[in-house]
């Protein structure tokens, strides 16, 4: 923090995150991710007046703009008065404008429903990895190269298993015969492989 050389963002981070980007990023970010790799907090863009506003946070992997922004049900809903509603919809057409891909995040929803959050985030961060699928692989086998390549991890069988709704026993099945294809290598496990990761 002390190497950010802008002042209003260092104060913005100094400051601390608000409540409900610490929760997304407890709850729902690092549970699916386990990194904080390409996400700036309070990231700075400049406006058409000339000033600056800030991002909650920012994903930035390569060239890419990915903005998420957590929504309190008071400060955009109820309390939102026309002058700061039209200020929110100015702020979405800048971030559209500049090619920003926006994904705001109620509060709400991230406490009531995270699983549901999760899934959205992967699909989120799904627009920013290239999808090229081999040609011969079957539904099941092409959805978790998919699925692989929105997680910058390696992926264990549970967790195909819960993304497919199959056993655990077929999402294995279905890994080792990507493994067979090259698609896939091993990344932990000896007698018994734990995580595997794309080959590329």
């Amino acid at each position: 923090m002390t190497e950010e050389k802008n002042h209003r963002r260092r104060e913005l981070l100094e400051q601390g995150l608000g409540h409900g980007t610490v929760e997304f990023l407890r709850l729902i970010w690092f549970p699916v991710m386990k990194n904080f790799n390409h996400l700036d907090p309070e990231w700075e863009i400049r406006d058409f007046n000339n000033g600056y506003r800030y991002l909650d946070l920012a994903y930035r992997p390569g060239n890419a703009k990915g903005c998420i922004e957590i929504q309190g049900y008071g400060p955009h809903a109820r309390d939102l008065d026309v002058r700061r509603f039209k200020d929110l919809c100015w702020r979405h057409s800048l971030l559209v404008l500049e090619g920003w891909t926006i994904l705001p995040i109620a509060y709400l929803s991230i406490k009531d429903e995270p699983k549901r959050i999760q899934q959205l985030i992967l699909a989120f961060i799904g627009r920013f990895t290239s999808i090229d699928i081999p040609a011969n692989l079957n539904h099941l086998e092409a959805e978790v190269v998919r699925f692989a390549r929105r997680i910058p991890r390696p992926v264990t069988p549970l967790e195909i298993a819960d993304h497919l709704k199959i056993t655990d026993r077929h999402a294995r099945r279905i890994l080792h015969h990507l493994v067979d294809l090259q698609l896939f290598k091993v990344a932990s496990g000896n007698k018994r492989f734990r995580k595997f990761k794309l080959t590329q």
